[in-house]
């Protein structure tokens, strides 16, 4: 049962606690963003060995984002593991739909109660923000019966940063980030490779300083989004950005001056 809103920050907290206290043992699905990492941070300290992190591997997860999480487990000492998804053997995932995130925590779940004893409960980081947003992994979620924990609480992103912050957990400030697949507009077919040319794309743009960037890719067409307090920079610097695009095989680059926004592609389905 969630938590109302109108209760402090600390009472939620303390719901949170309690509710990760009730349960057998958990699997916290871990990205080592800072909302599954407070939430194993969470876990581990509620459940102590009984709580384990695990990372789901596939073409989707940037390769530095793999070891970050990694570095994160170890700093909370949670038992980690990682495991190979195969999303991109289904159709349903290569397609590209609006429904493409369902089919990928699908896959996950299914994934992780195949290596979990039976019984065990599977936490997602949902948090109470994500309630508002279009987020078809929900569905599967619900349908599966994993719990989240944080959204139960009432805790939206900045109070996890604050709490995160005061742990001394080092990704409290982390930006989001999505999958790769997020950078493709929907109905342009998800592959392996394609996957990796947005990888290495950004990976590339990472190299010259911006460390929160997203290559969303439009067919032949790279749209860059930025913060908006970097535009200035990222445009006084559009010739670089462009070459490291180009030798990603984009015919054209383009920055969005709308800036970085979490989940824009989702404007094609307005």
């Amino acid at each position: 049962m969630s938590v109302s809103p109108g209760i402090s920050l600390p009472d939620r907290h303390r719901a949170l606690r309690e509710r990760l206290r009730s349960l057998p043992r958990a699997v916290v699905a871990f990205s080592g963003g800072v909302d599954s990492s407070f939430l194993a941070l969470e876990a581990r300290a509620a459940l102590g060995e009984r709580a384990e992190a695990v990372t789901a591997v596939s073409e989707s997860l940037p390769p530095w984002e793999r070891e970050e999480a990694k570095r994160v487990a170890a700093e909370i000492g949670i038992a980690h593991r990682e495991i190979a998804t195969r999303e991109m053997d289904r159709p349903e995932y290569r397609a590209n739909d609006a429904n493409r995130c369902f089919f990928c925590k699908e896959t996950l779940l299914t994934a992780l109660r195949g290596i979990s004893p039976e019984g065990t409960p599977l936490l997602l980081g949902y948090i109470a923000d994500d309630a508002a947003d279009f987020r078809p992994g929900r569905k599967a979620a619900h349908i599966a019966g994993a719990i989240a924990p944080l959204e139960e609480a009432g805790l939206r992103k900045e109070e996890i940063r604050l709490l995160a912050r005061e742990a001394g957990l080092s990704v409290w400030d982390k930006p989001a980030l999505a999958c790769l697949s997020s950078r493709v507009a929907y109905g342009q077919e998800v592959t392996p490779e394609l996957l990796g040319r947005i990888g290495r794309a950004e990976w590339a743009l990472r190299r010259l300083g911006f460390a929160e960037v997203r290559v969303r890719t439009h067919g032949a067409l790279a749209r860059v989004e930025v913060p908006r307090a970097r535009l200035a920079e990222a445009a006084a610097r559009a010739g670089e950005i462009a070459a490291a695009l180009r030798a990603e095989k984009y015919l054209f680059v383009t920055l969005d001056l709308a800036g970085l926004k979490s989940g824009s592609m989702n404007r094609l389905l307005i």
